[in-house]
């Protein structure tokens, strides 16, 4: 695929809007599968300190709920909503409910994971938290494990601002 690839995507957010990721071009992204009963959940906050550090330097979080792993995600997009603002104070952009893996995976993630497969070369997502951490170029740089903490991301999250 093109360099370009990954900015000709388009997602709905939780409040209805369908958004290109153009909108995020010259950035550095992080584009997570999020789920608001996983074990990993708590990892929003973290997220969110991560968000807080470097939005202003050109770092955006994407956050793209699953209900695949285990039914986590059970709510709709007004629930999701409310749970990550009232429980993690979440302000990076939310996007509505998506499959990560199976034949009605977004096609985002099907891109993501063919860019940077996991353990063994295996490209589907085993679980919550998958995290994809994206250059300004649109270049998917690295892909890290659900059980990746979001602080142990700093450093390769500040090697590319």
């Amino acid at each position: 695929m093109s360099l370009d690839a990954l900015y000709g995507f388009s997602a709905r957010t939780l409040d209805g809007q369908t958004v290109t990721l153009d909108r995020y071009r010259d950035k550095v992204l992080l584009i997570v599968n999020t789920a608001s009963e996983c074990g990993f959940t708590p990892q929003y906050a973290g997220l969110q300190q991560l968000y807080e550090r470097y939005s202003a330097r050109g770092f955006e979080i994407l956050g793209f709920p699953c209900n695949q792993f285990g039914a986590q995600e059970p709510g709709d997009a007004a629930q999701i909503g409310s749970f990550c603002q009232t429980n993690y104070g979440v302000s990076f952009p939310m996007f509505d409910k998506v499959d990560v893996k199976g034949p009605n995976a977004h096609p985002l993630f099907r891109y993501l994971t063919g860019e940077a497969p996991g353990v063994l070369g295996t490209e589907w997502i085993k679980w919550n938290f998958t995290k994809f951490l994206v250059d300004r170029r649109g270049s998917v740089v690295k892909r890290y494990a659900p059980a990746t903490k979001p602080e142990a991301l700093q450093d390769d999250i500040e090697s590319l601002l």
